[in-house]
């Protein structure tokens, strides 16, 4: 069944006599058929030319369209190059004929009619550049290249730009190309004489398609897209290209890269080029400076093009105007660069797609791609109607009523009707993307009167060196100041924001992001004016609230399998090793940023926080390792043996870590009988291990552009400092079975595999139940853990404000929670359940229990906040003054207590009723 028996829709005659000339040529015709025909000849004279011209095929192509289109797409690369020119028109009037009536008759979608439209465009550019390449071969002009090379153009590709790149060319575009070849194909003396070659085909091909003959045309072609093209040639070596875009691209051109395609010659490599410019066109943070940079340019081309101001219908330019076909554009393209470097899936080249997929990830409301959606495609069909009528390349309505007359009877709809509907939609386009574009600077009333000179030092910072980040700033500072007035202590706060902002490198980029996004500014607000130290760190990594604004900041938590794979995938899209450990901490630095935001705003619990930066930590081992190790086995081979497993010790083992903490980790490897690896520089077994180890640890502690990702403590290895780095599995199970001290054996029962060879990861964790499970004498137990306590007594002067160190402590809580799991023989890392295993052994009473839990409770939560608060031990003269008023609140909040007065004393005699069970507990093992 023909595609045109199901005609939805046909125009109206504008002039009946025009359609009555197109039907007699057709007199077959019936039906709906025949009232298509007539209505579109009766209201377009280029149309009824066509008709005229191409009556015998249209005869067969209304019978089957889609077939009339491939049979067409197949004949045109067999033309010889003499017939070319003129069998490519003839193929153009055919597609414009049938296109425009499958449009008309609504029986082809838009994106049907505007995909056709392109692929005729793609094959007339290919068959016109291999045309003329073959030319160029045959006089010997292009060096080193035969006939063979005339598949792939001889090394020249051609990027389709614009709507052509999108497969969303209008029935009468232009097509925008920026002509490149591949200079590597070439030997260094050929080079000039390859590009000369390349530019005359570039000549001839845009002549075959543009030139204006009796046959008519194909497509203006224009050229001018390419870098600086006052002064580079038609057809530029790659590499050429690849140095301007990476040196003087412009924002414009990141955003005409969107769409940019490799459609005719070498696609092979016009594919590598586009994948060249990825980090020019994708920035890797979100960029909401470009917001500023397309504002600009949609100014600059109604500057231009004299079409700002009120609107008025009549001329109105459909695609430039204001509320036209490129604010849509603009605004969905703006909004993939802006995230599209952190997330590929935005890296689509269609208008209607990049809504779709920008709605999927919360990046535009779902009414609002909805609603752009429908105006985008009801304004492509007033353009295409436009520029049906003469087969002009117009964007503009009419400018007399005669002329929407004859529009509104094309649509097939009354003329007021269509007047309406189009002012109702351009305003509405403009409604929804100008917000976007150019939000107005507030006045926001001020309800506190602010230092004057601390306001004044702003300008000073090196935030607001650039003329374009004041602009933005002013727009914002009233509403900053509104906000920061709104706080508890707003002077308070003023000095916390003014600390933030003193610390930023540059503002555009995160002024764009508040001016785009308000709802930061309270984020930002709340974090100045409670945690110091967090708005420290957000100084100097702002990129972190790209984070905030990804979609799913606020989501539950994803765990470790999760994160672990979300990293593993980041890392594998990497080029090479030091953008995979820069892409780790970058993403380690986020989901922080996002751990310390969610404990801040009470989202989480104490427990789940103190899980939350363990998993995190656990992830980010999980996902590297793989990586260092296939990066150390370029030179060094394979892991001989099993391999390698990583142990967290510690906290990290526990599950429970704070904002601050470092890893303690050990390395175990079984080599399983191998003595050297395999690779480009073998290396003996022990040593591979002990490289291999360190490999790692710098992985994670080197500083680089991202900073550090943890520091790695290695001491609780076999033999601590003295031993290898890395332990082989034999010489681990013969330490622990004979020769460990019994602190080796408390440190096991918070050890856990995180990442590494599965089987032997098995093993390491059947040996260390096996060591937990050994029977001991309760004394010999307790004897250790008393002289333990002495020992770091004697070693560590504790603070008050920590709530590792001192009597009654996480530290000394800690320990006999483990003797606990030890003498009880549980495999469990749990502190509290370590704490009822002693109950059961008789070493505590219930209530003693009960009291070194709730001490154990108080300090983590205590410890989990001050580090959020502060990177150093908070000095207790300094407390109020370090963590400011906001901090305290937060502090209060999560240990329950109302004042600070109250949660010292409750801090003391906490500390003190446990330090009294432990004395009772360990007092006679102490005085031995």
């Amino acid at each position: 069944m023909s595609d045109f028996s199901k005609i939805t829709r046909v125009p109206t005659a504008f002039e009946p006599d025009l359609g009555q000339d197109a039907l007699n040529v057709l007199p077959s015709l019936e039906g709906q058929q025949a009232e298509l025909i007539y209505g579109a000849a009766g209201c377009s004279p280029y149309l009824k030319g066509l008709i005229l011209k191409e009556a015998k095929w249209l005869q067969g192509a209304l019978e089957g369209p889609d077939a009339a289109v491939a049979d067409l797409f197949e004949a045109l690369p067999q033309i010889d190059a003499k017939a070319m020119p003129a069998v490519l028109r003839e193929a153009k009037r055919r597609i414009a004929l049938l296109t425009g009536l499958a449009d008309l008759g609504g029986v082809w979608s838009l994106e049907k009619v505007t995909q056709v439209l392109t692929q005729f465009a793609d094959l007339a550019v290919n068959s016109a550049l291999r045309t003329c390449i073959a030319a160029e071969i045959a006089r010997g002009k292009l060096p080193s290249m035969t006939q063979d090379n005339i598949e792939d153009a001889g090394g020249m590709t051609v990027l389709a730009m614009g709507k052509m790149g999108a497969f969303e060319l209008n029935y009468s575009s232009d097509i925008d190309l920026i002509c490149l070849f591949d200079e590597t194909r070439f030997e260094p003396d050929d080079f000039h004489d390859a590009r000369s070659s390349f530019v005359r085909a570039t000549r001839r091909m845009a002549a075959m398609l543009n030139d204006l003959t009796g046959d008519g045309y194909v497509f203006r072609t224009d050229l001018r897209l390419r870098p600086d093209p006052g002064v580079t040639p038609v057809c530029m070596a790659m590499e050429a290209a690849e140095r301007y875009y990476e040196s003087l691209g412009r924002t414009w051109e990141r955003a005409a890269y969107i769409k940019a395609r490799p459609c005719a010659g070498d696609i092979t490599a016009g594919e590598g080029f586009l994948n060249t410019l990825t980090p020019f066109v994708w920035r890797k943070h979100l960029d909401f400076a470009a917001i500023q940079d397309a504002h600009d340019m949609r100014l600059r081309y109604r500057e231009h093009k004299g079409l700002g101001g009120t609107m008025k219908l009549p001329e109105h330019n459909m695609k430039l105007g204001r509320g036209g076909i490129r604010e849509i554009e603009f605004f969905t393209q703006t909004r993939q660069i802006i995230a599209g470097g952190r997330d590929p899936e935005l890296r689509v080249r269609g208008t209607v797609e990049g809504l779709e997929v920008l709605r999927a990830k919360g990046w535009v409301p779902d009414d609002a791609a909805r609603e752009l959606t429908d105006h985008y495609r009801a304004h492509r069909e007033v353009e295409h109607r436009l520029q049906m009528v003469r087969d002009a390349q117009t964007h503009s309505l009419p400018n007399s009523d005669e002329g929407f007359a004859r529009l509104a009877a094309f649509m097939g709809r009354e003329d007021a009707e269509l007047r309406r509907d189009l002012k109702q939609r351009l305003e509405a386009v403009h409604e929804l993307t100008e917000g976007f574009f150019a939000p107005d600077a507030k006045s926001a009333p001020q309800s506190h009167a602010f230092d004057k000179d601390v306001v004044a030092h702003w300008q000073t910072y090196p935030a607001l060196r650039s003329e374009r980040a004041v602009e933005i700033f002013e727009r914002l500072k009233p509403d900053f100041l509104e906000r920061l007035a709104k706080a508890a202590k707003p002077d308070e706060a003023l000095l916390a924001f003014d600390g933030f902002l003193s610390g930023l490198p540059a503002g555009v980029q995160l002024f764009s992001l508040f001016e785009a996004n308000p709802q930061l500014i309270d984020l930002l607000i709340d974090i100045v004016g409670t945690a110091p130290a967090l708005a420290r760190h957000l100084s100097r990594n702002a990129s972190v609230f790209d984070a905030v604004i990804a979609g799913s900041f606020f989501d539950e938590w994803l765990g470790v399998d999760a994160l672990s794979a979300e990293l593993t995938d980041i890392l594998a899209r990497e080029s090479d090793y030091e953008h995979q450990l820069d892409a780790t901490r970058r993403w380690a630095k986020e989901w922080h940023f996002s751990i310390g935001v969610h404990h801040l705003r009470g989202l989480a619990s104490a427990e789940q926080i103190a899980s939350r930066y363990a998993e995190l930590a656990e992830a980010c081992l999980q996902a590297l390792w793989p990586f260092v190790v296939q990066h150390f086995a370029q030179k060094h081979g394979a892991m001989p043996g099993r391999g390698a497993v990583i142990v967290g010790m510690g906290s990290l083992g526990a599950g429970r870590l704070n904002a601050t903490s470092d890893l303690d980790l050990i390395m175990i490897y079984d080599a399983d009988g191998v003595e050297m690896s395999q690779g480009k520089r073998p290396l003996p077994v022990r040593q591979y291990y002990a490289r291999l180890t360190q490999a790692m640890v710098t992985a994670m502690t080197a500083p680089m552009a991202q900073g550090r990702l943890y520091e790695v403590d290695m001491r609780l290895r076999p033999s601590g400092t003295q031993g290898p780095v890395a332990t082989s599995w034999q010489s681990f199970k013969d330490y622990q079975q004979n020769k460990a001290w019994l602190w080796e054996h408390l440190a096991l029962t918070r050890a856990r595999v995180i990442a590494g060879e599965g089987s032997l990861g098995e093993d390491v964790e059947a040996l260390r139940c096996e060591m937990v499970a050994r029977a001991r004498p309760p004394e010999m137990v307790l004897s250790e853990v008393a002289k333990m306590r002495l020992r770091i007594q004697a070693a560590k002067q504790a603070a008050f404000w920590d709530g590792k160190l001192g009597a009654g402590r996480l530290q000394e809580i800690e320990l006999i929670g483990q003797a606990g799991l030890l003498g009880g023989g549980s495999d469990a890392r749990s502190i509290e359940i370590g704490l009822e295993q002693t109950v059961a052994l008789g070493w505590l009473a219930p209530e003693q229990s009960v009291a070194l839990a709730r001490s154990y409770r108080l300090f983590w939560q205590m410890q989990l906040s001050t580090k959020l608060l502060s990177e150093q031990v908070i000095d207790d003269e300094q407390m109020p003054d370090v963590i400011g008023l906001g901090g305290l609140a937060f502090l209060l909040r999560e240990t329950g207590f109302d004042s600070l007065d109250n949660l010292r004393t409750g801090i003391a005699e906490t500390a003190k009723d446990a330090a009294q069970v432990l004395h009772a507990v360990l007092s006679t093992y102490e005085e031995s």
